[in-house]
């Protein structure tokens, strides 16, 4: 996976995304998202990192099927508030 992290003055923002959506552009009806290196790019890391990561983050971007699992197996998101693009999947979350 591919983790970015910024400081912002929110707190952490924590974009992830799966190697292979990198770039790629997901449509779902109206919703369109396109995964950039600009936004998501950032670091080759293994799921104990994002884990770090997201257990960190005030607000997190997700993409991508493996992604969006581990936020889902370690209850970071919610199943019932993610959203299918294409063969994606996309969540977010914002810790208050």
């Amino acid at each position: 996976m591919i983790l970015r992290e910024r400081e912002t003055e929110e707190g952490l923002l924590v974009a992830v995304c799966d190697d292979d959506v990198l770039g790629e552009t997901f449509e779902n009806g109206e919703v369109s998202l396109t995964v950039t290196e600009e936004f998501y790019g950032g670091e080759q890391v293994d799921a104990a990192e994002v884990i770090d990561s997201l257990s960190r983050a005030a607000v997190a971007n997700i993409v991508g099927t493996e992604a969006v699992a581990l936020a889902i197996e370690e209850g970071f998101v919610d199943e019932a508030n993610v959203l299918d693009l294409d063969a994606t999947r996309h969540a977010q979350f914002l810790r208050m």
